[in-house]
């Protein structure tokens, strides 16, 4: 018992924060981080309640439509010039654990109800007359449940669990309370500590091929195991958490965390008519199913020094993939494969201590392009190619075009409000600098009142990307007043001013780009 309790001390080093969630599990770093001795069964449940306005001005930019006839931005179908459009939405989250008696075992999971449901969007009966909300299928979400069990020579996790690490610019849970979306992973991980390190495997049932159900049974079976698409990760990564780290802050000691991890997926055969657009269902057969040789690898390293006065947190990734059969139609063959080589990285800085009056740093990002016209932040499969001009669009278009070499940051890695958030999607085939201070001019015992202003300039990495065939893309200021409560309220009033650069306008049609506008209250009740 003795073992155990010091094997379960070195495997719980998650990275708390003061509105952590224990049960998300959201990386290699907080699995397991909470089992600890218990005289009988417990159970705990945290998680907030968001609600969030926005006003939204211009956002189009004003510069017209491109080549494909769309704006950068929705418009309104009635009134396309009308330069404000309003939205509200909200979420309620709940993480949920369950411990055995004992320090074994662990059951968790994650439920959103109404996620980022607009507010007033399921009105009940006629709209202008209507006196409630409808309810539907859709608006309670179970998101993550897993199992985590802690034995003699490690731990063993398994089910559905976030997926997130280092900075979260590649992989992110979407644990913030901003975030919108997050990876999940169906997920066997065991995980030990050695040499002063935690040593983690994992093994992902990405995807798994057309189910046909039992006989006399409410499962089902793939039948097609060459469809099925799977993926392994070793990492190893030495971590403390945020109370460790402040501890010795305060002693006058540097810490310093670091990882890295390799991640191989692959897959054998494929059946798209499984996830594209059919005109009408059929049984699955033998001409359905389609050679694709997929393969890629995933190579990531993080690191962060911190200290009383300093946090510096870097993040770099390279991806890498081959389809030897890139062809979407049985029958219709290519004779190329299609390859990627996407290179992405991250940095943050932080000068000032957490407590005190005034604090700043900068913070920089890069992520590979690719020649191919728009942007490829969000790609539909058989979307049609994007023509020059476009803001988005598949990189790759064989056999014409067999490259996809753009990297795209998660979109819940936000380094701003409107441009990456909001117009593009996310941050790809860009660079940006982002230099920030805070100040926090009142505090109470109970709370706190800081002041924010962040400023972000970004210019693309291949200049045949954007929408005009220049790089520079634009400058966003973006200032923030944030109330803080410690007992769990918290508020924020956001604001954004874009001013675009020449990459966004529309020489074609003599356009220039004009400025946009967001102002964003965000309520956040905690518990």
């Amino acid at each position: 018992m003795v073992r155990r309790n010091i094997l379960a001390g070195a495997l719980l080093c998650g990275a708390a924060t003061a509105w952590s969630a224990p049960a998300r599990a959201t990386g290699f770093t907080e699995i397991g981080q909470d089992i600890e001795r218990r005289e009988k069964w417990g159970a705990e449940v945290s998680g907030y309640l968001r609600t969030r306005g926005e006003m939204l001005g211009n956002l189009d930019l004003d510069r017209g439509l491109t080549p494909s006839g769309d704006p950068l931005f929705p418009v309104s179908a009635s009134e396309p010039r009308r330069q404000m459009l309003t939205h509200w939405d909200m979420r309620l989250r709940a993480d949920l654990a369950f411990y055995a008696p004992g320090n074994v075992v662990a059951v968790k999971a994650r439920l959103d109800a109404l996620d980022n449901l607009a507010l007033g969007s399921a009105p009940e009966g006629i709209p202008s007359a209507t006196v409630s909300q409808r309810a539907g299928g859709d608006l309670l979400r179970l998101k993550r449940a897993w199992g985590e069990a802690l034995l003699p020579f490690g731990l063993v996790a398994a089910g559905r669990m976030g997926n997130s690490w280092g900075l979260g610019m590649l992989a992110n849970g979407g644990d913030c309370l901003d975030c919108d979306s997050g990876d999940a992973a169906d997920r066997v991980a065991f995980l030990t500590p050695l040499f002063g390190h935690i040593f983690a495997v994992a093994y992902d049932f990405s995807a798994t091929g057309p189910q046909v159900p039992r006989r006399a049974s409410n499962r089902t079976l793939g039948v097609e195991p060459s469809t099925d698409v799977r993926s392994v990760t070793f990492a190893a990564l030495r971590h403390h958490d945020e109370a460790a780290r402040a501890r010795r802050a305060k002693a006058g000691k540097t810490t310093l965390d670091y990882g890295a991890y390799v991640s191989h997926r692959w897959q054998e055969s494929d059946v798209p008519s499984s996830y594209l657009p059919v005109a009408q269902p059929n049984a699955l057969s033998a001409t359905d199913v389609m050679a694709r040789g997929y393969r890629a690898t995933a190579v990531d390293g993080w690191a962060r020094v911190t200290s009383g006065l300093l946090r510096i947190e870097a993040e770099v990734a390279w991806l890498g993939a081959t389809v030897d059969q890139p062809s979407l139609l049985p029958g219709l063959l290519y004779k190329e494969p299609a390859k990627s080589s996407q290179f992405g990285a991250a940095l943050e800085s932080d000068l000032g201590r957490a407590e005190g009056l005034v604090g700043g740093g900068v913070d920089m990002g890069f992520a590979s392009g690719d020649p191919a016209p728009g942007f490829g932040a969000v790609v539909k499969p058989g979307a049609a190619a994007p023509k020059p001009g476009d803001l988005d669009g598949a990189q790759a278009n064989p056999p014409f075009d067999n490259r996809a070499d753009n990297f795209r940051f998660h979109p819940d890695y936000r380094v701003d409000r409107i441009l990456f958030r909001e117009i593009i999607g996310t941050v790809t085939d860009a660079a940006y600098v982002r230099p920030h201070v805070r100040v926090t001019p009142i505090r109470w015992r109970s709370a706190e009142i800081t002041a924010s202003l962040a400023v972000v300039g970004s210019s693309a990495v291949r200049a045949a990307s954007t929408p005009n065939g220049k790089a520079p893309l634009g400058i966003e200021i973006d200032p923030t007043i944030l109330y803080t409560s410690r007992g769990g309220f918290l508020a924020a009033l956001e604001h954004a001013v874009l001013f675009p650069l020449a990459g966004l306008d529309n020489d074609a049609q003599g356009l220039s780009a004009k400025p946009a506008q967001l102002l964003r209250l965000r309520l956040q009740y905690v518990f």
